[in-house]
């Protein structure tokens, strides 16, 4: 299954603030963090954003949210791991290295450990880039990303 993946982060580099994924068939995954420390630019743009737009119906029911409906890291990768295990197999779909990165990142639980996924695959690709209905917001940025991707392939140009 394809999944098209966008993340929010703290600056270049910086830590993860959000995650979306979105597949094939529209089922959608977004969950943020807290980000003690935002950037200027990211408390302007990205933090009043977050959650703005209601998710798309999730093919599991969602796990219970904190009262703040900021999740802790630990949180963050079970829930994960639960969303990704209905797969049989996955193509992650990326716009940015970052995003890739930061999803790896969610993978790696402890020294030497991880969560189980089924076999992962990855692409990177910059013709995918799309104006969302809320810019930087990773839940719309994906989606956008997604409808982009099919219409060029129903056009033929892919």
């Amino acid at each position: 299954m394809r999944i098209w993946i966008d993340t929010e982060f703290n600056g270049h580099e910086g830590e993860l603030i959000s995650l979306a994924l979105v597949d094939e068939d529209g089922a959608s995954f977004y969950r943020y963090v807290h980000c003690a420390e935002p950037e200027p630019w990211v408390a302007a743009n990205v933090l009043p954003v977050l959650g703005l737009y209601s998710l798309a119906p999730e093919r599991k029911a969602p796990a219970s949210r904190q009262p703040s409906n900021v999740w802790t890291l630990a949180y963050l990768q079970r829930a994960l791991a639960q969303w990704l295990e209905v797969y049989e197999s996955i193509h992650l779909v990326a716009d940015w290295p970052e995003d890739i990165a930061h999803f790896c990142r969610l993978l790696i639980t402890g020294p030497g450990t991880r969560l189980d996924t089924p076999p992962l695959t990855m692409e990177i690709r910059r013709d995918l880039d799309a104006e969302s209905l809320v810019p930087h917001n990773a839940l719309e940025d994906a989606r956008a990303m997604r409808a982009v991707h099919l219409a060029y392939e129903k056009a033929g140009c892919l």
